[in-house]
């Protein structure tokens, strides 16, 4: 399991005095502001952050250091970084989609049908994307109790009972 966690992202200036929109990726989404100082996925930059207000789709932040519309335009696209152990804990059903990324999944046969690539959320739930062995697309699995019913964090797979003709 990786020790940095990615909180949010830097979707670009907002006004002319500094500000960034901020997109938060945490299940309170306001909580993003109590992880700082946040840094850059390779620990290399720090970022204090203070949230302004909310705003359709984020928030718009103060970042420290960052004065002008055009310092904040290029932090644009910058993902932001907290330490795992600044986290909460999660319940056994809850998993950070970071630990999620990598892991091979079974069918409930225990055929290996391919390997998490990233976890995609376009509103409704969690899709799983699949990387299959042998071919170039993907498949998308939705993150439901009934088509994952088992992840194993500690070795590093996940049980699936996909729905029909989806592999």
């Amino acid at each position: 399991m990786t020790e940095q966690i990615c909180v949010g992202a830097i979707a670009g200036s907002y006004g002319v005095r500094g500000e960034v929109r901020l997109k938060s990726f945490c299940a309170i989404p306001e909580d993003i502001e109590a992880y700082s100082p946040l840094s850059n996925e390779d620990g290399t930059q720090s970022y204090t952050l203070v949230v302004v207000r909310a705003i359709k789709n984020g928030f718009t932040a103060r970042v420290g250091g960052v004065e002008t519309k055009e310092q904040a335009d290029a932090l644009k696209g910058l993902r932001l970084f907290a330490p795992r152990d600044r986290l909460p804990s999660l319940p056994d059903d809850e998993y950070y989609h970071t630990d999620l990324m990598g892991l091979e999944v079974y069918d409930t046969g225990g055929t290996l049908l391919g390997t998490v690539k990233t976890v995609q959320n376009h509103g409704a739930s969690d899709l799983l994307e699949i990387t299959v062995p042998g071919h170039s697309s993907t498949i998308l699995l939705p993150f439901t109790l009934a088509a994952v019913p088992t992840v194993d964090l500690a070795s590093g797979r996940i049980i699936a009972d996909p729905p029909e003709g989806l592999f």
